[in-house]
């Protein structure tokens, strides 16, 4: 690549691979500055594209979030690689990361080939993730490993997005890789999932917290309404017309036992997914929310294409 001129503007799209658990989410968020992506210690949470928004002086960078790829086992698998697939090729840059703390193994392998695979001309780049873990030795041998996984031409940067290290020079390298001209979104943008899917996925991270059975592929959030509830007359002038809205999700399961985990005893645990859901839709639309769940059994949903329709995949 040529020599950059100083000042000019760059945006695309970057998409952030890995393994589970290599700090994917915790990084989208990091960058955005906002929590957007669902962080959650189980493969196959995030079900949606959902597109983090980070903007600086000199660049946008589009966070796409893929729902990971895996040799799929049912059709709802199907559609999910699928949706892979087409992302893999539309982005910009796809950043590869791999937590300081663990040996690469077969699956970064597998993840490297299918990429290259997929998408031969994107711009490929290693980020060495949780480095705040590890002492200096080791962030130096995995930056070795990692550069002989990808090649000596890959951009490598190791990063610690919990503890903020790094993050930003991040952000310049992967700057530096996109195509110059104008900002995709507004500023103050930060996703452009529209709010029920997040809501969604909010819901569906609390429900997964803690729940270590077969849930995270059985589980799927559907928000049925939301209602704005007037709270009275006497507001002051100027506020906007819902005081707080009342949101109706349900959570659909394929087994009665499991809409029994989902509930717990008495509904305890079902209460404890709404407090934590609602705190985190709250503090991203803003606004008081009132928050309605109800679980529900839809038999082997996954393997039903008429059933993946209506829960949106």
């Amino acid at each position: 690549m040529g020599q950059r001129g100083v000042g000019e503007f760059r945006s695309g799209f970057v998409c952030f691979v890995g393994r589970p658990n290599t700090g994917k989410s915790t990084l989208t968020n990091a960058m955005v500055g906002q929590k957007i992506a669902i962080t959650s210690s189980r493969p196959q949470t995030t079900r949606h594209t959902i597109r983090g928004i980070v903007h600086r002086d000199h660049a946008q960078l589009i966070l796409v979030d893929t729902p990971g790829l895996h040799r799929p086992r049912t059709l709802l698998g199907q559609r999910l690689n699928d949706l892979v697939r087409d992302t893999y090729s539309e982005v910009d840059v796809i950043a590869l990361c791999i937590p300081a703390d663990e040996k690469i193994g077969p699956g970064d392998r597998w993840i490297v080939q299918q990429v290259r695979q997929m998408a031969p001309k994107t711009t490929l780049i290693g980020v060495v993730t949780k480095i705040d873990k590890v002492d200096k030795q080791r962030i130096a041998e995995q930056l070795m490993a990692v550069s002989h996984l990808l090649g000596p031409e890959a951009e490598l940067v190791p990063v610690s997005a919990a503890k903020g290290e790094q993050v930003e020079v991040l952000v310049d390298v992967i700057a530096a890789q996109m195509p110059e001209g104008p900002a995709f979104y507004p500023d103050g943008e930060l996703t452009d999932e529209p709010e029920e899917t997040l809501m969604a996925e909010l819901i569906r991270e609390a429900a997964l917290e803690g729940v270590r059975d077969e849930l995270p592929h059985s589980l799927a959030v559907v928000i049925e309404e939301i209602l704005p509830r007037d709270l009275g007359e006497d507001r002051p002038a100027g506020r906007a017309n819902a005081d707080m809205l009342d949101v109706h999700a349900l959570l659909y399961v394929e087994r009665p036992s499991q809409k029994a985990i989902i509930i717990g005893k008495g509904g305890r645990r079902l209460k404890e997914v709404g407090t934590a859901a609602r705190r985190q839709i709250e503090h991203i639309l803003g606004t008081r929310i009132y928050l309605h769940l109800h679980v529900k059994v839809a038999k082997d949903w996954q393997r039903d294409p008429k059933q993946l329709g209506k829960l949106g995949f």
